[in-house]
């Protein structure tokens, strides 16, 4: 939790960007795993988090902007929650340690928004929340999900973009563990080492140095699947273990860190050739970013070097421009280059990806491959982002662009082919935009060349 002078600072900075009626956040309840005893670890909303700071379930906040009043809503301890959890602070002096002094049952919800002209939420993530709005407004949930607020929307997006430097340390903090966990899964990258081994070894640290991994480790062989959240195998020689995992702390902020490893640190030429690829289209990237410059411009150049870098092995041929435009880096890298980053790993895509990513001014493409990007706003100091271009060579995929004959101008699918077994290749950082350009997060990089993943593994 930060000082409660942060919070009323940013209650009263949202006051302003809302000119009128109520803005009801809604905090997270508990899930029940089975049975409501046995619920699944709490998530505090982030929204919720950011301007409110209470990590406890079953709360609300309202700002009455007409009125100029606020609100925090929840319940106070029972005898039996007592019983169970311990005599933890009243909600009242919780309330009062970020800055709110009106503190009222959340059975009250109903008569505080009544008579509102307008009432500003969040689009429901939660089927709990969904319900509660439901009941409140009388609508059906198809409908609230309908009418939230896009000007409350836009608003939180616009403050939450730009990091503040007191979450810059948090940033770092998580970047931290996210760093140690990166490296005790090259370490442990040896020959007959389940899959499954490593993935429980670095989400435990995560949860000893924070809360949580702060989303489902991807840790494969099979790192031509993006999000492969199997980790039933185990590790061959030859291979090439992906690791994409990072760690949440304590106050909720996120790292996000992918390195590809060679199993036992031995890398063929193949093997090097790619990697070598993907690290050139990350370091240029980030030597390529900075303020006033557009991240879908920097996409485009990461798929530039993939494209010339794979025209150089053989795989590809052809004007580089007309590839770009035909969209065939998107067959080796169907993702896009990043995503914004901060209290949540994609940060506010529960407040939808395209409010995030796009503008009025840059929109989002349509093309294979370039649609994906999450993020391609114009860069400003603050924002934090990920940089993760890859090389991925998808069996299905492959299959389908030359049975249909898909950029067939362009591509060897005879040399391609003969890939089929090599898995992907993902290289990851993350940067916070600066004055004059970009910076990592986490100062201290995670080995990144050939020779750097080699010494770790083996030492």
């Amino acid at each position: 939790m930060f000082a409660k002078e942060i919070y009323t600072k940013r209650r009263d900075e949202l006051k302003k960007s809302v000119p009128s009626g109520i803005v009801l956040l809604l905090g997270n309840g508990e899930a029940a795993v089975n049975y409501d005893g046995n619920p699944y670890a709490f998530r505090q909303d982030s929204s919720f988090i950011y301007y409110v700071g209470l990590d406890t379930p079953d709360l609300a906040y309202i700002l009455d902007i007409d009125n100029d009043k606020e609100y925090l809503l929840g319940n106070e301890l029972t005898i039996d929650d007592i019983i169970w959890m311990g005599n933890l602070p009243s909600l009242k002096d919780r309330a009062a340690e970020v800055g709110i002094e009106t503190v009222v049952p959340f059975s009250q919800l109903a008569t505080l928004i009544s008579g509102s002209q307008q009432l500003h939420y969040l689009k429901p993530y939660r089927y709990r929340n969904q319900l509660i709005l439901s009941e409140l407004l009388n609508k059906n949930v198809t409908s609230v999900v309908a009418g939230y607020s896009v000007e409350l929307t836009k608003a939180i997006i616009q403050m939450r973009l730009i990091k503040s430097a007191e979450e810059l340390v948090e940033l770092e903090d998580a970047g931290k563990t996210g760093y140690a966990m990166h490296i005790v899964a090259m370490k442990m990258c040896q020959p007959g080492v389940s899959e499954r081994e490593i993935a429980g070894t670095i989400e435990g640290l995560a949860i000893s140095e924070g809360t949580r991994v702060s989303f489902p480790t991807i840790l494969s062989m099979n790192g031509q699947t993006l999000h492969n959240h199997d980790h039933s195998g185990i590790l061959a020689p030859g291979r090439l273990m992906l690791c994409d995992a990072g760690a949440e702390n304590g106050n909720y902020y996120a790292s996000d860190f992918t390195r590809t490893t060679a199993v036992g640190g031995d890398y063929s030429q193949r093997q090097k050739n790619i990697h070598n690829i993907v690290l050139k289209a990350l370091n240029d990237s980030i030597a390529l970013t900075r303020p006033g410059i557009t991240y879908k411009s920097v996409h485009r150049n990461a798929y530039k070097i993939v494209f010339e870098g794979l025209r150089d092995l053989g795989l590809v041929k052809g004007d580089t421009e007309d590839a770009l435009n035909a969209g065939v880096p998107g067959l080796f890298m169907p993702h896009g280059l990043g995503h914004a980053m901060g209290l949540d790993v994609h940060d506010m895509e529960d407040l939808g990806e395209t409010l995030v990513g796009y503008d009025d001014e840059i929109q989002r493409d349509t093309l294979f491959g370039y649609k994906s990007l999450r993020f391609g706003k114009r860069l400003e100091p603050g924002h934090v982002l990920t940089v993760e271009p890859g090389i991925y060579f998808v069996p299905q995929l492959i299959e389908k662009w030359e049975k249909e004959k898909i950029n067939a101008d362009f591509i060897h699918f005879s040399e391609v082919k003969k890939y089929l077994d090599f898995g992907g290749i993902r290289l990851e950082d993350d940067i916070v935009i600066t004055e004059k350009g970009c910076r990592p997060v986490y100062g201290k990089r995670i080995p990144v060349t050939v020779e750097e993943i080699e010494q770790a593994v083996k030492n």
